[in-house]
């Protein structure tokens, strides 16, 4: 009997944690993602799927026994041989050669090992800032704004000229909070701050004004991280939050959708504007409250939570609100960035009359951050700062793979009708 649909489903029942991975390992899936519009084909050791032992096999089993004497093992699902693990096939410490439909949460387009992708990461260009592990923020190398100019600038979101990165999508979404609060505090601000403000002094308490009283509105089903706050903005799993402090933020209902959708059009445009109305009443509701929505944070496809979608016209919905009462309207395309749509950027398939103004990424893209328009840059220095371990260098450095990929004429699979190269 072939078991391999079966193995298939067993690998996606395990929560897996989100992109934090070695930095060996990230460097691997970072150039892979950078290649991921090219048309691509490795010639490996394996075919097909083939099951030796039950899963976890002995070995796996043992490595397990051998974990739990000093880390926590309850997510292991199994043990993995990626020396031996090749293009979409995963093998495991047992020689199980398994089909990976989950390709490492979905940060692995090119797969295992692909050879444009070891050596890549073999040259001094990505050894170098493995090793010297470069402060971006204050030290970056004489090469960074060529690099960045020509990599994550071309993929932006048509209207967003500014990136800033980070480690994970987790910290993508909890520094776009932050750059949200700083801009709703930016706008409302009479004037400059200086040392002797009260803003200084109180901040150090964690009081207002210089801790304001702010909120981010997110929705159910929703999955943004596990940060203190995106964790509050997740509404996905009640496992992800037992037990742990949260905001008392604002979270609005997202539109259950009834198919097929030709023949429920007015049952579900009554429903996506319940919940538009749900969404203007919590913003109402938060600024009575003195805790103002600073911003909006949403997915295109709710993919955690259970893979829940909704028409362009909720969405834009959605933004107009956000306009409405002065919020940043934040897109976290972290699962759905990159081209898992079919297009670069899932929320350009609205038709929005103006962009987000934050577009969070990573996965697909690798390198993690968020795109936003250049009015949003935090004025006060060292508000914001680069996560600029050694990760972020060598995947930015990666990044080149695709471009000289593109520069040899290989198809990129439909990316050139999104941009004019």
């Amino acid at each position: 009997m072939n078991r391999a649909p079966l193995v298939a489903r067993k690998m996606l029942q395990y929560p897996f944690a989100r992109a934090y991975s070695s930095v060996v390992l990230s460097s691997l899936g970072v150039a892979a993602a950078v290649a991921s519009a090219a048309t691509s084909t490795v010639d490996g050791p394996h075919t097909r799927p083939v099951v030796k032992t039950a899963i976890p096999g002995p070995r796996s089993k043992a490595l397990l026994e051998e974990m739990g004497k000093s880390l926590s093992t309850s997510q292991v699902a199994f043990f993995t041989d990626y020396e031996q693990s090749c293009g979409n096939y995963m093998v495991d410490a047992d020689g199980n050669v398994l089909l990976d439909l989950l390709t490492q949460i979905g940060s692995l387009p090119l797969g295992y090992n692909h050879p444009a992708v070891m050596a890549a990461v073999s040259s001094s260009s990505a050894l170098t800032p493995l090793v010297t592990r470069p402060s971006l923020a204050m030290f970056p190398p004489s090469s960074w704004p060529e690099l960045v100019q020509s990599t994550l600038l071309p993929l932006a979101p048509r209207g967003l000229s500014e990136v800033t990165l980070m480690m994970c999508g987790t910290c993508a979404n909890e520094n776009a909070f932050k750059a949200a609060f700083i801009n709703y505090m930016d706008v409302k601000r009479e004037k400059p701050l200086t040392p002797d403000s009260e803003e200084y002094s109180s901040t150090m308490l964690n009081q207002p004004p210089g801790s304001p009283k702010l909120s981010i509105l997110s929705f159910m089903g929703g999955f943004h991280g596990r940060a203190l706050g995106t964790l509050s903005c997740t509404h996905s799993k009640p496992i992800h939050k037992l037990d742990i402090p949260a905001f008392d933020w604002p979270v609005a209902l997202f539109p259950r959708l009834q198919y097929p959708l030709d023949q429920f059009v007015r049952e579900n445009e009554m429903e996506e504007k319940r919940c538009l109305a749900e969404v203007e009443e919590k913003m109402e509701k938060a600024a009575k409250a003195g805790e103002p929505v600073a911003a909006i944070i949403i997915e295109p496809i709710q993919a955690e939570g259970g893979d829940n979608h909704a028409s362009p016209n909720f969405f834009k919905g959605v933004q107009s609100i956000a306009k409405k009462h002065g919020a940043s309207f934040i897109v976290d395309e972290v699962q759905t960035g990159g081209g898992a749509t079919g297009i670069t950027w899932a929320h350009e398939s609205w038709g929005l009359t103006e962009p987000p103004d934050v577009v969070t990424f990573a996965k697909k893209m690798i390198v993690a951050g968020y795109y936003t328009t250049l009015d949003k840059r935090p004025k006060e220095v060292s508000s914001h700062y680069i996560n600029s371990v050694n990760r972020v260098s060598a995947m930015l450095w990666s990044l080149e793979i695709y471009f000289s990929i593109r520069a040899t004429g290989s198809s990129t699979r439909g990316w050139e009708t999104r941009y004019d190269w």
